[in-house]
């Protein structure tokens, strides 16, 4: 049996153990807020999930300021998992349901290049410095959790301002690396998951004095009537099973 199989027969039992242990579980359809960072998981699980459960998903990926306007703009969904970020807008947070959140995922932030093209030195925050000011152009997505992380590193180095000539901004994270790999940027910053794509080769992580984990954390919706069924997706992301996929789409599980 190759990896592939292995991880979905797993995944499928990790499901079923979660489930049998909820009892009168009707099939419910659930509306999912994620986070765009969380697409590469999430669209591998979510049919396991389905199949084993009887559930059906329905995911909206987005940005943390588009999911912040969702969720304060009255959008009827079940449970999210989305950027800590989310959680720390009030009117955002009053959606979910009181008590704590499960952290699921986890990720850093990385460096990449064109494929082919020589790595450049990032290993301490002058060499990073350095290698985006010799750079002619970044690219990142501005307007997210992540991004806003970014450009408070650019602050941190003192480049903030010579950054903003340099910047090629997207609108989704699938295009950043797209970017890259096709020449319309020399380098990409973010999470060093949106970065694995074809086409382009990773410089390195963000130095240790500038690096930072963006933690995805996931809780029901406070008005969902699938409560049951949100319940069990959540539970399923921590199944062994499940934690080994995120691994493989380059994020750690979030911390216990």
């Amino acid at each position: 049996m190759t990896k592939p199989l292995r991880a979905a027969a797993a995944s499928i039992f990790g499901l079923v153990f979660v489930i049998s242990s909820i009892t009168d579980i009707r099939a419910a359809d659930l509306r999912v807020l994620a986070g765009g960072s969380m697409t590469g998981p999430l669209n591998e699980l979510a049919p396991l999930f389905e199949r084993a459960s009887g559930h059906n998903l329905t995911i909206h990926f987005d940005s943390t300021p588009n999911l912040i306007k969702l969720a304060t703009s009255g959008a009827s969904f079940d449970l999210g998992v989305v950027p800590v970020d989310v959680f720390k807008n009030a009117e955002a947070k009053a959606r979910f349901a009181p008590g704590p959140t499960t952290d699921i995922a986890r990720v850093g932030y990385g460096v990449i290049v064109r494929a082919g093209t020589p790595k450049p030195d990032i290993s301490t925050a002058d060499a990073l410095k350095k290698m985006l000011l010799d750079a002619k152009s970044i690219t990142f997505l501005p307007a997210s959790a992540a991004g806003a992380y970014v450009s408070s590193v650019f602050e941190r180095l003192g480049i903030a301002e010579a950054m903003k000539a340099k910047m090629v901004p997207q609108t989704s994270t699938g295009e950043i690396a797209k970017a890259v790999a096709q020449g319309d940027a020399e380098a990409g910053v973010f999470l060093i998951n949106v970065l694995m794509a074809p086409g382009v080769e990773l410089a390195g992580p963000l130095p240790a004095d500038l690096q930072n984990d963006l933690v995805f954390t996931a809780a029901i919706a406070g008005d969902t009537k699938e409560a049951e069924a949100a319940k069990a997706f959540i539970a399923y992301l921590k199944t062994p099973a499940a934690v080994a996929i995120i691994r493989a789409k380059g994020m750690e599980p979030g911390l216990e």
